[in-house]
């Protein structure tokens, strides 16, 4: 970190970009789950329905056997039906955050890009003007592991090489609430923005 601040910082950025693809892998395997319990959801509600329908017509034929085994199976059915919107709902909230922290994550790299850019603006700043600025100094595991590792190394290199402290990163159910603040902040300016256009249009 002392001798290569930039290529710390560098790899530190490519941590990052790591911890996404991740976080993308996981997302992607919680969507795939969803959409398959979403699909056995349909196909299960489809099929009691036309047990109804079989359930009528064997009463109809008095085969109260057929009527019977067609009972045990819509009951079987009605069983499968809360465990599969449970996945469902489980798996939505899941993607929610999933989507929250890929974002969040984003962020992360996009401050950590412009940190690296302001760090070799002044390196050159500094070569070219001959001051010689100093430094002065100030077990993860899984995807947050990575994430905190990367941006402790990068905040550590930034602080050595520039003076400042670096920005402290955040746990992964802060980074996603950042996020979705940032998102719903967005979502006012848009609306501020269409009402003034609406305004000024007389409607």
């Amino acid at each position: 970190e002392n001798t290569a601040p930039e290529t710390v910082m560098e790899e530190a950025v490519r941590e990052i970009d790591g911890a996404i693809d991740d976080v993308r892998a996981e997302l992607g395997q919680v969507v795939a789950g969803k959409h398959l319990a979403n699909t056995r959801l349909l196909e299960t509600n489809q099929q009691h329905e036309d047990l109804s329908a079989k359930i009528e017509l064997a009463v109809n034929e008095s085969r109260e056997d057929l009527a019977e085994a067609a009972i045990a199976r819509q009951l079987d059915l009605e069983a499968q039906i809360p465990v599969l919107e449970a996945t469902i709902n489980d798996s939505g909230a899941q993607e929610k955050e999933l989507e929250g922290y890929v974002a969040a994550l984003q962020a992360k790299k996009r401050e950590m890009q412009e940190e690296l850019r302001r760090f070799r603006a002044s390196v050159t700043e500094a070569s070219q003007t001959s001051t010689g600025q100093g430094g002065t100094g100030g077990g993860d595991r899984g995807v947050e592991g990575k994430v905190a590792k990367a941006a402790s190394a990068f905040d550590r290199v930034v602080e050595k090489a520039t003076g400042v402290p670096g920005g402290q990163d955040a746990d992964r159910q802060s980074a996603v609430q950042l996020a979705e603040l940032e998102e719903l902040a967005r979502k006012n300016r848009i609306q501020e923005r269409l009402a003034a256009v609406k305004s000024e249009m007389g409607k």
